[in-house]
């Protein structure tokens, strides 16, 4: 396999000579394509003997090749490794002043990045900001990690090591076709329930791992229907440009269940990965509840439940349908999540329950996640934790391995 390897000029850049080792090794004809900035951490001798292929920094070099568009055209993969703040920001911008700025905007292989700075520099808005946008177009982050960094600072920012970088990286083209052919639905976002024509009762799902797990799937094959309750800005954008998905909207637990339901009748994979509302308002008013309408200083609102749209999906389904609930818990102390997740797949009756722990801090809102995955026999048969995609490909994996 092709293999392009940029190099931006951070100390972690020694971390890249063992990178590109393990892919000379594994038999990949690999091109390292550092900035000028990088070649004072590490020199072209050393890139060239490692990698095995001439090293350039400049787009001015071997011009009767094409080679500022060459490289990035014959790709079939490109790793950025370490990625520095300025190079996630150039790439976000699009900039193309260098030969992995035209290597980068040329090509139309799978693109990861192994982030690497300082703390406050991975923390600062603008950094997230890029780094959310490299994503959104289907970039690969991996990491950074946390730990101890240059200069005594200990903290998130730490480059992952090579092995990690090499089987992510690579996992990117050697993901498997398993679900070709294969119809799922997915459900995704967090439902809303008007109280009135202003507020309503929400949570707190992003919707980003059932996106994730819509992803998943359609990279795998699978023609996916992805109903989406309310998702966070930009989140189901890749869902949206992606040509095996179908996205429909949903807003409140019923739209949310008549849409899967409908979408279910030919499906043969059903993910409910969405927050949906146990309960509604009885009353849903017509007009915005003001306080100098109100009978004293309180406000009662009579709920009621939902139905319940995973046992729906269940009494109904066909032979061979596969049936996925997601849990959302918050176990008491000393008490097992597992056991917890047993007793609601018992009571929910789904082939497969994916568990994952909740809090102020864990779960909602974040990047990764933690997934524990229970089968028909109450056996746990996978376990999941990291970004949202990459538990959402070991979720598809347990799947697939429940289904054959």
């Amino acid at each position: 396999m092709f293999v392009v390897v940029g190099v931006s000029g951070g100390i972690a850049a020694y971390k890249t000579v063992q990178l590109v080792r393990l892919l000379v090794q594994a038999g990949h004809d690999v091109h390292v394509v550092p900035t000028d900035d990088a070649v004072r951490f590490v020199g072209l001798p050393t890139w060239e003997s490692i990698s095995r292929n001439p090293v350039t920094t400049s787009v001015h070099d071997d011009v009767p090749t094409v080679r500022h568009v060459a490289l990035g055209q014959a790709a079939e993969l490109v790793i950025v490794a370490p990625a520095t703040a300025n190079t996630l920001a150039k790439m976000a911008a699009g900039l193309a002043d260098d030969l992995l700025g035209t290597t980068l905007l040329a090509t139309t292989a799978p693109v990861a990045v192994a982030p690497a700075m300082h703390t406050e520099m991975w923390l600062h808005p603008a950094t997230q900001a890029n780094v959310q946008t490299l994503r959104d177009r289907g970039v690969e982050i991996i990491g950074p990690e946390d730990g101890p960094l240059t200069g005594g600072d200990v903290g998130p920012g730490r480059m992952t090591e090579p092995d990690d970088v090499f089987a992510r990286a690579l996992a990117l083209v050697e993901r498997p076709r398993d679900l070709a052919g294969v119809r799922v639905v997915v459900s995704a976002g967090g439902t809303r329930e008007p109280i009135d024509p202003v507020r309503y009762l929400g949570n707190r799902s992003s919707g980003r791992q059932g996106v994730a797990v819509a992803l998943a799937a359609a990279d795998r094959g699978a023609r996916v229907t992805l109903v989406a309750a309310h998702l966070d800005s930009g989140i189901g954008d890749p869902a949206v440009r992606h040509p095996l998905i179908d996205v429909v909207p949903a807003g409140t637990a019923a739209e949310l269940g008549a849409a899967v339901t409908g979408a279910s009748t030919d499906a043969d994979v059903i993910v409910m990965a969405a927050a949906v509302a146990d309960y509604r308002v009885a009353d849903v008013s017509d007009r915005k509840l003001a306080k100098e309408d109100a009978a004293g200083p309180g406000l009662t609102l009579e709920l009621v439940q939902n139905d319940d749209i995973l046992a729906g999906l269940v009494d109904a389904r066909r032979a061979g349908q596969t049936i996925v609930g997601f849990a959302a818990e918050t176990p008491a102390e000393g008490e097992d999540l597992v056991e917890r997740g047993i007793r609601k797949r018992r009571r929910k009756g789904v082939d497969l329950l994916a568990v994952n722990e909740v809090g102020w801090t864990t779960g909602f809102e974040t990047a990764d996640n933690t997934l524990v995955v229970i089968d028909a026999a109450d056996a746990v048969v996978a376990r999941a934790s990291g970004s949202k995609r990459e538990v959402a490909d070991a979720l598809w994996d347990a799947i697939v391995a429940a289904r054959a």
